[in-house]
């Protein structure tokens, strides 16, 4: 049975951990086999369509147990079969307790002939998490803002400069009667990017803003 679980939102922050990719980890205990495939999601229907999307993959198998941690006020865990509250509520756990937001993971058995007892699952399905977790790696995403800066040609490369230094993502360079550049940037440095780019053009750089996304930032 499926258990949904509420708590504070996240709503607010500048940066959270994720999973950097989809990956695999496979851990033995007693003759069971456990594969951990790890992955990162944006909401709870991307969560649940990669789990629909595993269990064909592995329909042989005993169970398909999984969990999906998007915040604290959105996320599900399945025992898929298994006794209540020794599979998928230990997968959430090593979720919950990383602080790994936008993440799932579904850990399949293959049943190996012995019982290994309620404590006993619980620790393989927390080992076979963590392992899944390992895998696909984390990453901090930080909350950037997108903007748009247009110059005079004689101030493109002190604007381009201070942008690589500053540690801007650009996106897109175009040039016409100006130049313009696409960038991203942590919300916490913008100001002082914007102050520098008046400085570097006695007051000439034109700086929009966009709106904002959480990147991983290099």
């Amino acid at each position: 049975m499926a258990e949904k679980q509420n708590d504070r939102q996240i709503s607010g922050t500048d940066s959270y951990l994720t999973l950097k990719t989809e990956a695999e980890a496979v851990f033995v205990e007693q003759r069971s086999k456990f594969i951990a495939t790890a992955r990162p999601v944006e909401n709870a229907e991307e969560a649940e369509a990669f789990i629909s999307r595993m269990k064909p993959n592995y329909k042989d198998a005993t169970h398909n147990v999984w969990a999906y941690f998007i915040d604290d006020g959105n996320m599900r865990a399945s025992d898929d079969g298994e006794p209540s509250g020794t599979a998928g509520v230990p997968v959430l756990q090593v979720l919950k307790a990383g602080r790994i937001f936008k993440s799932a993971i579904v850990v399949t058995r293959y049943f190996g002939g012995i019982l290994l007892g309620a404590g006993g699952l619980v620790r393989a399905y927390s080992a076979a998490a963590k392992l899944g977790v390992e895998a696909a790696g984390i990453v901090t995403m930080t909350l950037c803002e997108r903007f748009t800066v247009t110059v005079d040609y004689a101030d493109g490369d002190r604007i381009k400069n201070a942008l690589q230094i500053g540690r801007a993502v650009i996106t897109g360079t175009e040039y016409t009667d100006k130049v313009i550049f696409d960038y991203y940037l942590p919300r916490e440095k913008a100001a002082a990017m914007t102050n520098l780019f008046a400085e570097l053009t006695s007051g000439r750089a034109l700086v929009t803003s966009s709106g904002t996304e959480f990147l991983d930032i290099p």
